[in-house]
């Protein structure tokens, strides 16, 4: 299946979760947020979040500094 990532085009298995999609990107599952079609994704519903074929996410993360 297909889903847009950040803007950018990403091909995933179709048994794919949001939490597969942060494996995939090397991203920790702390200090990030999802939104998936423009509703945000709780951190813990990461692994039972079924993506689909046309999704289309943002994914945040959350960098301290001053």
């Amino acid at each position: 299946m297909n889903v847009t990532v950040n803007g950018g085009e990403m091909e995933l298995s179709s048994d794919a979760t949001v939490l597969t999609l942060l494996e995939l990107k090397n991203l920790p599952f702390s200090g990030v947020v999802v939104e998936r079609n423009g509703d945000i994704v709780p951190g813990e519903a990461f692994a039972i979040t079924a993506l689909e074929d046309g999704d289309h996410l943002e994914v945040l993360r959350f960098v301290g500094g001053g």
